[in-house]
């Protein structure tokens, strides 16, 4: 079992299998000649299993891989494939425009929930957000992937002035299809030109669907990051992940893992241990593990207050959203 001094136990580990990707969302890369890990920087397949071995022999009971995108990885079907025979809920996170190379692989490995990062409905938005043409191949694979009985999370970034007018549009695709649709506040990273003013909070994204639709809050469990409605009259749901404007760090339970092996015990630690390095060498991978989980803060990564408005983003040190997976 992994404890923090705050005594959180911590069982869902996120495993970025790449910092590459092949679009370029400006929250998640600095910019378009971004510099992408050398690939003998990265953890090998065979590294990732024996980490993710080690987490599981102190608890760990969920995985979700990420990026970069994940499926840009030349063996990533291998990765999935290896993963999958650890016995734990196993999913992953893809901005959706490779996932119909992998279908049979996903369900060989046991995965049943996809997360979709998806900003946008519009296809000429969709190609300023991402600098790629590519919205209609998200938007078919999503629909293969209903076809194929798996569990369809949207993950939709709402910035002011970019796509919050676009609110309502996503809560209509949840009118027919048994979708979750996740608000996620703007979050800062080293690079994404952060600042408060384009946060828009999950009490005004709840308020402008309210005023159109009646919501029921759902109970979900005591670890989830977000806060889930239930849509009269829809098949799917909502769900708004509120990390700034009321952050869920009390019951935190999640442990991130970089592509190049270190482990960040919050998305805005500055500190990292290195699994890889440590490996590598022949090193006590459990201490290591144990004693970064320990050493986690209460809140934030120890970096900012809940008070979103006083942030500076230039004053934070920490990866951009790429090099730490989502």
């Amino acid at each position: 079992m992994l404890i923090d001094q705050h005594h959180r136990i911590h069982d869902y580990l996120r495993i970025s299998l790449t910092d590459n990707c092949n679009l370029r969302c400006f929250y998640c890369m600095p910019n378009e000649d971004y510099h992408f890990m050398p690939h003998q920087q990265l953890m090998q397949p065979d590294e990732i299993l024996k980490i993710a071995k080690t987490f599981v022999d102190l608890g760990v009971k969920k995985i979700r891989l990420t990026g970069g995108e994940p499926l840009v990885r030349k063996d990533a079907a291998e990765i999935i494939q290896s993963l999958g025979t650890l016995g734990v809920d196993l999913s992953i996170t893809t901005n959706g425009t490779r996932v119909e190379l992998f279908l049979d692989q996903l369900q060989a490995a046991g995965i049943k929930s996809i997360n979709i990062s998806l900003d946008t409905l519009q296809r000429e938005k969709f190609q300023l957000i991402t600098g790629r043409d590519l919205f209609h191949k998200v938007h078919d694979n999503i629909a293969a992937l209903m076809q194929r009985g798996f569990k369809i999370k949207l993950n939709v970034v709402v910035v002011k002035g970019l796509n919050e007018q676009e609110i309502l549009e996503f809560v209509s695709l949840t009118k027919d299809q048994p979708i979750t649709v996740r608000f996620i506040e703007f979050m800062p990273f080293d690079g994404n030109k952060w600042n408060s003013d384009k946060l828009v909070t999950w009490q005004e994204m709840l308020q402008q669907i309210e005023n159109k639709h009646l919501l029921t809050p759902i109970v979900t469990s005591v670890n989830d990051t977000s806060k889930y409605y239930a849509v009269d009259g829809h098949q799917g749901n909502l769900a708004f992940i509120t990390t700034m404007s009321a952050p869920f760090c009390s019951t935190c339970n999640r442990i991130r893992l970089t592509a190049d092996g270190k482990i960040k015990n919050c998305l805005f630690s500055e500190s990292e241990s290195d699994l890889l390095g440590t490996l590598r060498s022949g090193g006590d991978l459990t201490q290591l593990i144990r004693g970064a989980i320990w050493d986690k803060h209460a809140a934030l990564g120890g970096q900012f207050s809940k008070e979103f408005e006083k942030i500076d983003a230039n004053s934070l040190h920490n990866r951009s959203m790429i090099a730490i997976g989502g």
